[in-house]
């Protein structure tokens, strides 16, 4: 599929919210929360990542990483709201990926940076991943798993944009 990478957040009308997979039962149902579940806790992992290691200095690295943030800001808004779409709640312990991705984001900071872009290559290559992984681990529906291809698109595109700053140190900071 072809996804825009220039867009951060896409549009979602009111009418495009809907209940969802209420007819499925045991196993399909299971394996739908449990996916769901699992890419919210990570894109909240992924946003306080981003958040911890944004400076107060104005270069295009602080943008980027800013720009990156929204953008996992968007994914982690897109399961929270699927799995109230499907009649699930988020997991009671996802206070735990944020204390993961700040000490992630905050760590690498300190370290340098170089450690803020290696840390976001290696985030992001297990993120995509994770998607594929999920990808396969549910009965999707079509909008659902149009999202969920469109944000592993964006993880993508994480990838390669820390990549370049690897490739390119004189264009950071």
């Amino acid at each position: 599929m072809n996804y825009d990478l220039s867009v951060i957040r896409p549009e979602l009308r009111a009418e495009e919210v809907k209940f969802r997979g209420r007819d499925l039962t045991g196993i399909s149902r299971r394996a739908l929360r449990k996916a769901l579940r699992t890419l919210h806790t990570l894109e909240i992992m992924a946003v306080n990542i981003y958040k911890s290691q944004i400076t107060s200095r104005p270069c295009e690295l602080n943008r980027q990483l800013t720009a990156a943030m929204c953008n996992e800001m968007t994914h982690a808004q897109d399961f929270q709201t699927k799995l109230y779409e499907y009649g699930f709640k988020p997991s009671k312990l996802r206070f735990a990926y944020w204390l993961v991705g700040y000490l992630f984001g905050l760590g690498s900071r300190i370290m340098g940076t170089k450690s803020i872009l290696r840390t976001g290559v290696w985030v992001e290559a297990k993120a995509v991943r994770h998607y594929a992984e999920l990808l396969d681990s549910a009965e999707w529906d079509e909008e659902t798993k149009r999202i969920i291809e469109k944000d592993q698109t964006d993880e993508y595109g994480h990838i390669e944009r820390w990549k370049w700053f690897l490739d390119h140190p004189e264009a950071v900071c």
